[in-house]
C-alpha cells in the first residue's frame, strides 16, 4: 500500500525536521512525504533545508499554500497534489511516530472492515492523549478515549471501535474510498474540529473507522497555536475556534440539537475557565461561542 504521509507546516520547520527524521524510522516503507506550508514565502523557502529524499529512498516535496489556508485546505491541497496514492496518513507536525505506527495503522486499514484508522496519541511523560474519540452531539463535546492512562496500559481495540466516531487528526489513516466518498474536510472550519466534522460526515455515508493499537504517535500538543499553555495563558486564536467550531460541528451534523448544545457549551465554557479565574480566557471562548450560533465562519477578521 503505497501511502503519502500528509504535513501541514506553518513557520515550524524544526517540528518538521523532528517529525520527518521520525518517519524516516518508519517499519512500512512505501510511502512519500509532502508538505504543504501555510506560512508564506519566507517558510516556504526554509523547507529548502530538508531532504529530497530519505535513507530508504522516499520522496519528500513541499508545495505553498496560497495564504494561511488553515488545516483543512492543507490537507486539501497535499492530497490533490498526490492523487495516486492508496491512503494518505495526515500527520501534525508536533507528532514523533514510532517506527511501527504506519505499519500498524496499515495493516488495521488492509484488513478491509474499515475506512481510516487511528491509533494511540500521547505525551511525552507517557501518558494518552486520545486513542481516538467520541462526539457527544448534546454537549457539542469532544471526548478523548483513553485520556490520562498509562501508555503500556492494556488495551482493548474492539472496546475502542465501538465508541469511536471520530479519529484525532495529529494522526490518522484515510483510505481512498474514503476520501472519495466522503469528499475534502471542510475548509471553512480553519482550524479545530475538521477532524470531526469529517468522520461524523464519513459515518453517516456508511464508512468504518478502526483502532490500531500499535500505532503509537508521541505528541507535542499545540506546539503551533500555544493551546497547550496553562489555561491562564492560553492565546485567543485556538480558544476562539475550539468554541466556535463545536458549534459549526453541531449545525452541520445536528442541526436540531443546536439549541441544547449551546446551552450545554456555554456552562461548559463557563466551568473550564472562570473556576480557573482565566477571565479573559472565558471572554475569548465567548467570542467562539457566539460566532458558532452566527454561522460565521473561515479565519475571523481580527486574525486575517
Amino acid at each position: 500500500m503505497h501511502v503519502a504521509i500528509v504535513i501541514v507546516g506553518f513557520r515550524n520547520l524544526s517540528d518538521i525536521q523532528r517529525c520527518i527524521a521520525a518517519v524516516a524510522s518508519s517499519t512500512h516503507r512505501d510511502f512519500e512525504v509532502i508538505i504543504c506550508e501555510n506560512g508564506g514565502d519566507a517558510a516556504f523557502l526554509e523547507l529548502s533545508a530538508l531532504p529530497r529524499t530519505l535513507p530508504c529512498g522516499q520522496a519528500v516535496r513541499a508545495v505553498q499554500a496560497p495564504g494561511n489556508v488553515g488545516y483543512a485546505a492543507g490537507v486539501n491541497i497535499a492530497m490533490a497534489q498526490t492523487g495516486d496514492a492508496d491512503a494518505w496518513w495526515i500527520l501534525n507536525p508536533d507528532t514523533l511516530p514510532e517506527p511501527q505506527a504506519l505499519e500498524s495503522l496499515v495493516e488495521r486499514l488492509a484488513k478491509g472492515d474499515c475506512d481510516a484508522a487511528g491509533g494511540t496519541q500521547y505525551y511525552a511523560d507517557g501518558t494518552v492523549q486520545s486513542d481516538g474519540g467520541h462526539w457527544r452531539p448534546w454537549l457539542a463535546r469532544a471526548v478523548s478515549l483513553g485520556h490520562g492512562r498509562k501508555l503500556e496500559a492494556s488495551v482493548s481495540p474492539s472496546a475502542i471501535e465501538e465508541r469511536i466516531n471520530y479519529i484525532t487528526g495529529a494522526s490518522m489513516l484515510v483510505s481512498r474510498a474514503f476520501r472519495d466518498k466522503a469528499g475534502p474536510m471542510r475548509e471553512d472550519y480553519f482550524l479545530y474540529c475538521e477532524e470531526v466534522e469529517w468522520c461524523l460526515r464519513a459515518g453517516r455515508s456508511g464508512l468504518k473507522l478502526g483502532f490500531a493499537p500499535g500505532a503509537r504517535v508521541l505528541h507535542n500538543q499545540g506546539a503551533s497555536t500555544g493551546s497547550g499553555q496553562s489555561v491562564r495563558r492560553r492565546p485567543r486564536l485556538p480558544i476562539y475556534l475550539d468554541e466556535r467550531n463545536k458549534m459549526l460541528v453541531t449545525r452541520d451534523c445536528f442541526p436540531a440539537r443546536l439549541p441544547a448544545a449551546a446551552a450545554a457549551a456555554l456552562f461548559l465554557l463557563a466551568l473550564r475557565f472562570l473556576r480557573k479565574g482565566a477571565i479573559r480566557q472565558f471572554a475569548f471562548g465567548l467570542s467562539g461561542w457566539k460566532d458558532g450560533l452566527l454561522n460565521r465562519r473561515g479565519v475571523p477578521d481580527w486574525a486575517r
